[in-house]
């Protein structure tokens, strides 16, 4: 397969805003993909954070495992970066309130203690691509401030926007890297639709979809594509030719991968984690 490689201009001067951006802000939420975690963190975000306290928000919950989730939350926690899982849509505000009034409870106690009460917290919003940001600043918000989209690169500006009584939010663009070490995560990242389509072979990231299912989610694909037990166990190239074939695509496998990928984004297959939780620290969270 081909590298999955970019860095378009806007993402460059994005990076750069956030470097003179931190210094404003309290905390930062680090906006992760829950299907992929790990997979959906840009390393050059974590450079600029440092000591920066923040929050690794697991957006789109609802359409990721919900034991993945909880063990990857875990995760996070153990290794003392604090973490929580939301659905965009929904509820997120208190949660996220709750969670960064207790991860800065030392400075807002020093504040009090000051005198300086009901001052704003200022908030960055930061993640990679479609990761559900806009959404989620729209629900804190209350109002359709950032724009959404469901394809990357839809926030291109950086603004200030209010939530509840005591956060001030900074939304930023989407930011990717130039270039992935594993080409695992192109696939990934391309799979749930960070990545614009004309960057990536559709047929690739569906034998990367099939490949996945057949490991972690058989019965799901077996369902949804009416397969047999026998058939599911063919080279991912021929299930992928036999499912072009059951949907009606005859041979135009390219038109059948497009479909797949868009059901898998919309939970058509049901709710899947592409990234597993290293096993270490599974069995010492129990």
């Amino acid at each position: 397969m081909a590298v999955i490689q970019w860095f378009p201009g806007h993402m460059a001067k994005a990076l750069r805003q956030v470097k003179e951006n931190i210094k404003q802000v309290d905390i930062v939420l680090e906006l992760v993909d829950a299907r992929l975690p790990e997979s959906s963190r840009n390393p050059q975000l974590a450079e600029i954070l440092q000591n920066k306290p923040s929050i690794l928000v697991l957006t789109k919950k609802d359409l990721a495992d919900p034991q993945a989730t909880a063990k990857w939350v875990n995760y996070y926690e153990a290794l003392e970066q604090p973490a929580i899982a939301v659905n965009s849509t929904a509820g997120s505000l208190k949660i996220i309130e709750e969670k960064i009034k207790k991860v800065l409870a030392n400075k807002l106690a020093l504040q009090a203690q000051k005198g300086i009460m009901h001052k704003r917290i200022k908030v960055m919003c930061i993640g990679i691509p479609n990761v559900g940001k806009s959404t989620l600043l729209n629900h804190l918000v209350k109002k359709n401030v950032a724009q959404v989209g469901n394809r990357p690169g839809v926030t291109k500006s950086q603004q200030w926007l209010k939530a509840g009584k005591d956060m001030l939010l900074l939304d930023t663009p989407g930011i990717l890297w130039p270039k992935f070490e594993d080409p695992m995560i192109g696939k990934k990242l391309a799979l749930t639709g960070a990545i614009k389509e004309t960057l990536y072979a559709k047929d690739d990231i569906a034998l990367y979809l099939l490949e996945h299912f057949c490991q972690y989610a058989a019965k799901s694909l077996k369902e949804r594509y009416k397969l047999t037990d026998n058939e599911l166990s063919l080279s991912q190239v021929d299930l992928l030719l036999l499912i072009t074939q059951k949907s009606g695509f005859r041979d135009d496998y390219d038109k059948a991968s497009e479909r797949m990928i868009l059901e898998c984004r919309k939970g058509k297959l049901g709710r899947y984690t592409l990234d597993i939780v290293p096993e270490s620290v599974q069995s010492h969270n129990g």
